[in-house]
């Protein structure tokens, strides 16, 4: 009786929510927070267990949302998804089988590329770069794809192998400032990019950011992929006095044309989930959420939305927006009966 007794009083059960991951890149950066907020603010009220995976970057996202089990979710630059989009259609194979079952479940918002260089260099913007020695970042890495990228469209022709280095952030910023084997080391993280958010006052002394210019010559290839963006000097009080453009790519939520229903459940109950708190995402998450939308806008040639997400993302908006509706009526409207 008293075992019985006790049974009755226990606490009920926790239930784990459904174990997946997201795939995002290193645990400084804009990508790996942003996992860290879907993880702690959306997957739970959607039944989900995320854990967020650190990685190289977007190539490698890209793959282990295709091989890896348990990889559900990925971050993704817009400029290395459209790369698989365009070797695709130039009939690689290898880029089709990888690329075409992979879905978009939201836009995010734009990464802003930061070029890093020594405070006393000659070069000021990006148009500068030629010849110079460059670090991207990690191969297969979302800023190492950038920064070649970037390189070949403003100068016509691929980076030197000579210039080019592929080590962490944390290294590259240390050699470009005691043995200046290298001359420039890229960041691709969402303002404010922690490892340079992070830097003292002293560090004016030392590095400068570099800065693009829309209007030169060497700018308008770029344009086709890249947009303009703005630095805020409040991003980096220790490091800016004033605000200054650099270039920026988009990043996208990205999954796989899942059929299975459960998997189709659960990500729908993610949408909801991810529409239901967005408020407070953007009060309470990394700044970037700010600059999200959910409005999911018309994508490039090759994109394609996930439908259930995207069918629950705009029930879920047209609800919210029919609530605010409500909430506007005036007291005459009341009155007459004309909303509730």
């Amino acid at each position: 009786m008293v075992a019985a007794s006790a049974a009755l009083l226990q606490s009920p059960a926790v239930h784990a929510g459904t174990p997946y991951k997201i795939v995002t890149a290193d645990t400084r950066g804009t990508y790996f927070a942003i996992g860290n907020d879907l993880a702690k603010m959306v997957a739970p009220q959607a039944g989900i267990d995320l854990e967020v995976v650190p990685t190289n970057g977007s190539a490698e996202n890209i793959k282990l949302l295709r091989h890896e089990p348990g990889v559900k979710l990925a971050i993704v630059q817009a400029d290395v998804y459209q790369a698989f989009v365009d070797h695709s259609a130039a009939n690689n194979r290898e880029a089709a089988r990888i690329i075409r079952p992979l879905r978009v479940i939201l836009p995010l918002y734009n990464t802003e590329i930061h070029y890093v260089a020594r405070a006393d260099s000659g070069l000021n913007y990006l148009h500068d770069l030629k010849d110079a020695k460059i670090n991207g970042g990690l191969v297969g890495s979302g800023a190492a794809f950038i920064t070649h990228t970037l390189y070949r469209m403003m100068f016509d022709g691929p980076m030197p192998e000579a210039s080019a280095s592929y080590m962490p952030n944390a290294d590259a910023l240390v050699k470009l400032i005691t043995d200046k084997s290298i001359d420039v080391a890229v960041v691709a993280a969402g303002q404010p990019a922690p490892i340079i958010a992070g830097m003292k006052p002293e560090a004016q002394k030392f590095i400068k950011l570099l800065k693009f210019d829309p209007n030169h010559p060497m700018s308008k290839g770029a344009m086709k992929i890249y947009s303009p963006a703005t630095v805020r000097a409040a991003s980096y009080p220790n490091i800016l006095k004033e605000d200054f453009t650099t270039i920026s790519v988009g990043a996208f939520l990205v999954t796989y044309e899942y059929t299975l229903p459960s998997t189709v459940d659960n990500l729908t109950r993610f949408a909801r989930s991810l529409c239901q708190q967005f408020p407070a995402l953007q009060e309470k998450g990394h700044a970037k959420w700010r600059e999200v939308d959910l409005s999911l806008p018309a994508l490039n040639d090759g994109w394609t939305y996930y439908g259930p997400t995207t069918r629950e993302i705009r029930a879920c908006r047209a609800g919210r927006t029919a609530a605010k509706a409500v909430k506007a009526c005036s007291a005459e409207q009341k009155i007459l009966g004309l909303c509730s």
